[in-house]
Order: C-alpha cells, then structure tokens, then sequence
C-alpha cells in the first residue's frame, strides 16, 4: 500500500520537531526556499494534485487564478482549512494531531509559492487536543527559525496563525470560512469574485484542506512527476480516507488515486460480522451513496463523480444488510437542517419540511403521497441556493429515494406504517 502523508504515522513522537526532522521534515521547505516560486508551482502543476477538501480542484490550477504580485501589490493569504465537520469525516482530526509539522511545512512552501507573508490554519472549534498540539508545533518551529523572520536564513518571511471556528458546519466552505476570519457571521458569499482575488479582508487568498497542504513537501522533494505515477492519469498521488460504519477497521487510510472501493474495505477488514454490504456513502454525507455494484470501481474524482456521486473529503461510511436507508436519509437531512445558515430561503424551508416528513414517515404516520412530496421538494431546492448546502439537500435526497425507493414506498403504505410501530416497539423491549 502506497504511503505518503502517513508513511511515519505509526512513530509515536512524530508530532515533535525533533522526531519529524529527523524523518526528513522541513528538507523540502529549504529546497524550496532555494527554488523560484514558478518552479515550484511547475512541479505542483505536474502532479496533478487535486484538493482533497471535496471539490477536487486543481491546486496549480487555483494558484494560477490569483493576479500577478506586479500587478496587484499588497497583502496576500494561504489558509489552512481544518474545519472538518461533515459526519464521517475526521481525517484531519487525526492528521494535524499525529503530523502537524507536516502541515506546517506544506504551508509554509505554498505560502512561499504564492507570495503570502501571513498564513492561517482554521480549525474546528470543538478540536480542543488538535489545536494545542498545532499550537505546540507552532511554537516550536517558530523557535528554530522555520517561522517569522529569514525563514532558514532565506529572504522569505511568514508568520502563522491558528483561528478556532465557532462549531458550523458550514464555516468549511471557503468563503464562509473566510467571512469567520473577519469576525462575521459564517455566511457564504455569493462568487465571483473568488477567494483569489477577493478573499480574507478583501486580499488575494488562497484556501487548502490541510491534507492538501501534506502533499506539497514530498512534491517538492520528489517531484511533480513522481507524484503523478502513483495516481490516475487526472489525479495525482493518494487519498486520506476517514473509513467508519459497519466495517471491523474503522479508522484513517491512505490509498492511491483509483484503487478500487473494494481495496479500501478490504484493508479496513471488511464488512462487520461477514455481513453483506447495502451501500456506501464515499465522501462524507454529502454525497449520494454507492452501492455493492460499484466495488470495483476507481476512486478518483472523476470516476467517482460519473457515478452521481463524489469522493468529497474521503469520509466513507459503510452500511451493511441490516441499515435502514430511510433511517440513514434523516440523520443526513436532520444534520443538514440543523447546520443550514438560513440565508436562503430554499435551503432554510426546504431542509426543514423534508425532515418533519422523513419523521413522520419513521414514526408510523407516512401517507401515501409523501415520496412524491419529497420529490418535488428536492427539486425545488436543487440549483436555488448560493453554497452547496442546499444543493447537497436536493440531491442526497433524490439520491436515496431512488435507489431506495421499496423502503420509503413502505412506510408510505398502511402495512409499512403499523410495521414501523411493531418495529419500534421491539426496539423499546416490548413483546409482541
């Protein structure tokens, strides 16, 4: 199994600069200190490195969007994001408190890259541990010389800072994440203009999952064509997979570009209990599920993508036989509802009529036109919002009527209603 980011997770003091140093950390911050910024941007362009956040997005490609430093002087920023919120995903989590250096470096060197003097990590606020861990780090690289002034002695500058968010899911998405930053309520803005021309205070600023930010040190190191060879021909590398729900491994993995949804649960031990698979949420809740059709299909982003579905942040969740899909579709909606901002009507409304319908329907009391209503409200959120939240309702929700459309037909029908009330019952030690 091919590892980059967590090839020396096993070390148990890799969160201290001495043990990271002498693993080869910091190396490629001072072979990119003696490279131009456009060299290192070549070799990142090379790569093909994709963000791993959940867009996918070319990182030389967003690079390439901010205006030339000649033309436009002044201020620019590099943030990174460690919101993780979504449920299925921790990744990051376990990232930033095992490697935080390594962050730190791919920060440093993009920093570098792009011309940014001042460079942030935004961090979940309920990640208490990860941030002092960060901010140990932090300090401790400031201390020797890898912060702030002369970078090893280069003319490079940079200082870093932590920010902690206030607990929205929705303070993930970049520019949401931004208005946090300054202090604002964590609304989206509706782009253009994007973060690259108009981001924190109204910089220049350029935002990457902190995954993403891990990549760029061994990048350098290696290479941008080396990098490229170990993915698919569109995306470069490895992904960071959060792997939780019915498998016996739950925990952090990290595979190549296009091995198989099959390699994946293979190395987390498989379905539970030898039980068969039902389906498998691939990038966090957000995104549609799979089914056990798509075992040997390639995760990459594109792959993944035409299959009405999105490798997202890596946050899989595996469901066996025995999950209830209309169950799974109401925590998704319910937990969707709850971090909706409200500034669209759309989102705001349409999240929370789908979830007192999906709970009516689970208590017994589903009428028969009840799929088709909800139907119609995915359609009418779908496409009507300025971030992606409300898309994510609209399309979730279509995604699971249809692929599981006999359960919620059930529990729209009379014998569906009295067998969720029996079922219920059982649940709660009745006898029956």
């Amino acid at each position: 199994m091919t590892k980059i980011i967590t090839k020396h997770f096993d070390e148990p003091r890799l969160h201290e600069l001495e043990t990271y140093r002498k693993l080869g950390g910091y190396v490629a911050l001072k072979k990119a200190l003696s490279m131009k910024p456009a060299e290192i941007a070549d070799e990142v362009k090379k790569s093909n490195l994709r963000g791993l956040g959940g867009a996918g997005f070319y990182a030389a490609v967003k690079w390439g969007t901010l205006p030339p430093l000649d033309k436009v002087p002044g201020p620019r920023y590099v943030v990174g994001n460690c919101d993780e919120s979504e449920p299925g995903c921790f990744r990051d989590r376990v990232h930033v408190e095992r490697a935080p250096h390594q962050v730190l470096e791919g920060l440093l060197i993009v920093s570098y890259a792009v011309g940014a003097g001042e460079a942030f990590i935004f961090i979940r606020g309920e990640y208490g541990r990860q941030h002092r861990v960060l901010r140990a780090a932090v300090e401790e690289a400031r201390a020797a010389g890898l912060i702030g002034d002369k970078i090893l002695g280069s003319p490079f500058s940079c200082n870093i800072m932590l920010m902690r968010g206030a607990g929205t899911y929705i303070s993930g998405l970049d520019t949401a994440l931004l208005e946090s930053m300054e202090g604002k309520k964590s609304w989206p803005r509706q782009p253009p203009p994007f973060p690259t021309n108009f981001g924190l205070m109204g910089f220049p600023t350029v935002v990457h999952n902190v995954a993403t930010l891990a990549m760029v040190p061994h990048i350098v190191a290696n290479g941008g064509e080396w990098f490229a060879k170990i993915g698919t021909p569109k995306c470069g590398g490895t992904m960071l997979y959060s792997v939780s729900g019915h498998v016996e491994k739950p925990g952090v993995y990290e595979l190549p570009m296009g091995a198989t949804l099959r390699a994946l649960l293979d190395a987390a031990g498989g379905v539970r209990k030898g039980r068969r698979l039902k389906a498998v949420i691939p990038g966090g809740t957000s995104t549609p599920p799979l089914g056990p059709e798509h075992l040997d299909l390639p995760l990459d982003f594109e792959t993944v993508r035409a299959q009405g579905s999105g490798l997202g942040a890596g946050g899989v969740i595996v469901l066996d036989e025995t999950a209830d899909m209309v169950e799974v579709c109401r925590d998704i909606i319910g937990f969707l509802t709850h971090e909706s901002c409200g500034q669209c009507t759309p989102c705001r409304e349409g999240s929370a009529w789908t979830k007192r319908i999906l709970e009516r329907m689970l208590s017994g009391r589903g009428l028969p036109g009840d799929p088709a209503n909800l139907e119609r409200i995915a359609g009418n959120v779908t496409g009507k919002t300025i971030c992606a939240l409300g898309d994510t309702v609209g399309i979730v929700l279509k995604a699971y009527l249809t692929k599981f459309r006999e359960e919620f037909r059930r529990l729209a029908s009379p014998a569906g209603k009295q067998a969720q009330v029996c079922r219920d019952a059982v649940s709660k030690g009745a006898t029956i």
